[in-house]
C-alpha cells in the first residue's frame, strides 16, 4: 500500500488486496453503509470487473434494529450495490436485545447472520472492512484487559467461523485512505453516531488515539506491534505443538487412546518454558472440560500451584497415594499425583437445595 495515509487506493493496489480471493466461487461483502464497508464494496466491485473469471460478489447488510436510521442506511447500500451490479441482501437481528454486553451480543449476531448469508449464497468467505485503525483499537482494548500474547495479536487477516472463512483484506489499510478513495469516486456513506458514543469502550479508546500518536503510538505502530506479536505467537505455538507430541510419546502407555483425559509426566513437563506449559494446560483443559474456555489468569494460578507441587514432590512422603494437587477449572479436574499430571473431566457440580 501507499505510504501516504491520505491518498486514494489505486486499482493496482486494490488488485493486491483481493488477490488471494480470486479463485473463491463467491464472496459475501459485509456492508453496513459506513465509509470502511462502502469502500470495501466499491474496491471489490472494481477489482471483480477487472477479472475475466472471478468470484460472485454479494453485498449483505445486517440491520441490528438498534437505530431508526439503520433501515434507511440498508436501503442506501442496496441502491449503491445495484449501481455496481451487485446483488444485495439485508439480514435483520430480531428478538429481545440484552441490557448489558450489547456490543458483544450485536457482534455475535452480525457474524451469525453473515455466515448464514454466505452459506445460502454458496460463498466460501465473508469479507469485513476492518482497518489498521480497528487493529490498533483492538490491541489497546486487549492490552488494557490483560490479554496474553495470543490475545495481543489482535485480529488475524483470515479466521474461520461455522465453516466460513472471515477475511479482512483492509487490515493494513488506514481508514483515511478509504475515505479519500470514496471522496475521489464521489461516493456517499453513512455516519454511525454509535462510533463516537463514549458509553462504549472502543469509542473512548478511539478518542485517545491522536494523543497516543503524538507520543509514537500511532495506529501504524500499534498494528505493527500486533503483527510482531502474531509472529511470536506462531513461533510459540510451534514449540507447544512439539512439546505436546513429546509428552504424548512419553505418556502413550498411561491412558487408553480413546480416554477423555490428558496426562503429562510431571518432571518432563516442568522442564518446558512457562508459556509453553500454560498453553499445554489450556489445551488439555479446553479439550476435556465442559464449562467453556479456561481463563488465562486462572490457568496461570493453577500452573503456579502445579509448579510448587512438582518442586516439593521429593520432600513429601512417598507412597501415600494422595495427590499433591487436586483442583477443578472450567469443568476439568486437574491432579498431580505420583509424578504425573492428569487432566480429566470433572464430575458434575452438585446443586444445593432443590426438592
Amino acid at each position: 500500500m501507499s505510504d501516504d495515509d491520505n491518498s486514494p487506493i489505486s486499482a493496482r493496489e486494490a488488485k493486491l488486496l483481493f488477490a488471494d480471493l480470486r479463485r473463491a466461487p463467491a464472496l459475501v461483502l459485509a456492508v453496513s453503509g459506513g465509509p470502511d464497508s462502502v469502500a470495501l464494496m466499491w474496491l471489490a466491485a472494481r477489482w471483480r470487473r477487472s477479472l475475466t473469471h472471478g468470484p460472485q460478489l454479494i453485498a449483505v447488510t445486517v440491520d441490528h434494529g438498534l437505530r431508526p436510521e439503520a433501515a434507511r442506511e440498508a436501503r442506501d447500500v442496496k441502491h449503491l450495490a445495484r449501481s455496481l451490479d451487485l446483488p444485495h441482501r439485508t439480514m435483520r437481528w430480531t428478538g429481545a436485545k440484552p441490557k448489558t454486553g450489547l456490543p458483544a451480543a450485536a457482534r455475535a449476531a452480525r457474524y451469525r447472520l453473515l455466515t448464514q448469508a454466505a452459506r445460502a449464497s454458496g460463498a466460501t468467505h465473508v469479507l469485513t472492512a476492518h482497518t489498521r485503525d480497528d487493529q490498533a483499537e483492538t490491541l489497546l482494548m486487549r492490552l488494557l484487559r490483560g490479554s496474553g500474547i495470543a490475545g495481543l495479536t489482535a485480529m488475524a487477516p483470515v479466521t474461520e467461523r461455522d465453516g466460513i472463512a472471515l477475511a479482512r483484506p483492509l487490515l493494513d489499510v488506514p481508514k483515511a485512505q478509504l475515505i479519500a478513495t470514496l471522496k475521489r469516486a464521489n461516493i456517499a456513506f453513512a455516519d454511525d453516531p454509535t462510533n463516537r458514543d463514549t458509553v462504549f469502550t472502543r469509542p473512548r479508546l478511539r478518542a485517545l488515539l491522536p494523543q497516543l500518536a503524538a507520543e509514537g503510538g500511532s495506529a501504524r505502530n500499534l498494528a505493527r506491534l500486533a503483527a510482531r506479536l502474531a509472529r511470536a505467537n506462531a513461533a510459540i505455538d510451534v514449540l507447544a505443538n512439539g512439546a505436546e507430541r513429546f509428552l504424548a510419546l512419553r505418556d502413550r502407555d498411561r491412558l487408553p487412546p480413546d480416554a477423555p483425559a490428558r496426562s503429562f509426566e510431571a518432571s518432563a513437563f516442568a522442564t518446558l518454558p512457562e508459556e509453553v506449559r500454560l498453553r499445554l494446560l489450556m489445551r488439555a483443559i479446553d479439550a476435556v472440560g465442559h464449562e467453556g474456555p479456561a481463563e488465562l489468569g486462572k490457568v496461570e494460578a493453577l500452573l503456579a500451584v502445579l509448579d510448587r507441587g512438582i518442586a516439593g514432590a521429593g520432600r513429601r512422603a512417598a507412597g501415600t497415594g494422595r495427590p499433591q494437587v487436586k483442583q477443578t477449572l472450567a469443568g476439568a479436574l486437574i491432579s498431580l499425583s505420583r509424578g504425573r499430571i492428569l487432566i480429566e473431566p470433572a464430575p458434575p457440580r452438585r446443586i444445593r437445595g432443590g426438592s
